[in-house]
């Protein structure tokens, strides 16, 4: 296990037995605690031993992101008994339901604005992000991103930027500095090792786009059948505390387009391990991109499904498509 990973678990566990303690320490005592007490103690000589992390029965890596949901575990997934693999299950599917209730409404609207968007995660919960709010002056905000890792800890931080940018929002900050003030928060609550490709934008009744591209894919602006991509302007967040953001902006008209997707998207792959590629995008926005929103999701998503004839998704896909009408 990597050491930045070994030491924020350490400081878990060892803050979990502080409190155990203390409780302990004021109560007449309670079996439930006793063995949790002693769970902990077992997890901190497994770190001192070099055994922490590893199967008790396999002796071969537990899965990481588990181990960040739980420092307590010592099975792998192929050796849980009958009933902590019922539990694990329940626990997936409750996770997934938060998840989906964090995703906007399909009904989302916007005066002169068409918007929708595609949320499919590879498993039980996404590392994909994705989020749309009106503002008080008649424009919306929308978010995308791609939270590093995959599993239950990467469902666990798109959570955290859920939380992050609803919270920020309120304050009516411009786009960068949202981003700004999101990445300062993302990486000095989680750990190093943990970073989101992120799109933040705004759009305004008259029709302009503000948008901050924070190390994601490109999205496509299309004017009058003409493509361009609007590059990054700042590194994935979560990645220095002290990185500064900015935006930019373009002005759509009637018809114009706006196409913003994961890298499930662009990196899915066909039975003999051929990309799928933002070539195969631009097409499609080219010859579609007057479609009403919903219809050219559809399209996208045909066009992949043809690509990839049959061969299983491998990783979180979202598309955000928002069309001026």
């Amino acid at each position: 296990m990597d050491t930045v990973t070994d030491t924020f678990l350490r400081e878990q566990l060892n803050e979990r037995r502080q409190r155990l303690q203390q409780v302990l320490d004021r109560s007449t005592g309670s079996s439930h605690l006793m063995g949790l007490l002693k769970e902990v103690d077992a997890a901190l000589e497994r770190m001192n031993d070099g055994s922490y992390g590893l199967c008790e029965v396999c002796h071969d890596p537990i899965e990481k992101d588990r181990l960040m949901a739980n420092p307590l575990v010592c099975y792998c997934i192929d050796h849980l008994t009958a009933a902590q693999q019922k539990a694990l299950e329940q626990d997936l599917e409750l996770a997934s339901r938060v998840q989906g209730g964090l995703l906007p409404k399909s009904d989302f609207r916007c005066p002169d604005w068409d918007i929708a968007f595609f949320y499919r995660p590879a498993g039980a919960v996404s590392g994909d992000y994705c989020d749309l709010l009106n503002t008080p002056d008649g424009g919306f905000i929308f978010l995308l991103g791609d939270v590093s890792g995959k599993g239950v800890a990467a469902s666990m931080r798109v959570a955290q930027l859920h939380a992050t940018f609803r919270t920020l929002v309120l304050a009516g900050l411009s786009v960068a500095e949202l981003v700004n003030r999101a990445n300062r928060l993302f990486c000095e609550s989680t750990l190093a090792d943990s970073y989101a490709t992120l799109i933040a934008g705004k759009g305004y009744p008259d029709g302009m786009i503000e948008i901050c591209n924070a190390g994601h894919c490109p999205p496509l602006v299309v004017r009058s059948g003409q493509v361009s991509e609007c590059q990054a302007t700042g590194l994935p967040i979560g990645i220095f505390c002290e990185g500064e953001y900015f935006s930019n902006r373009q002005q759509l008209t009637g018809g114009d387009t706006l196409v913003l997707y994961t890298d499930g998207v662009s990196e899915a792959r066909d039975a003999n391990g051929r990309e799928y590629g933002t070539g195969a995008l631009w097409k499609v926005a080219e010859k579609q991109h007057r479609r009403p929103a919903r219809q050219l999701i559809d399209l996208y998503l045909q066009d992949l499904a043809a690509f990839q004839s049959g061969h299983p998704l491998t990783d979180d896909l979202t598309l955000l498509v928002i069309h001026k009408a």
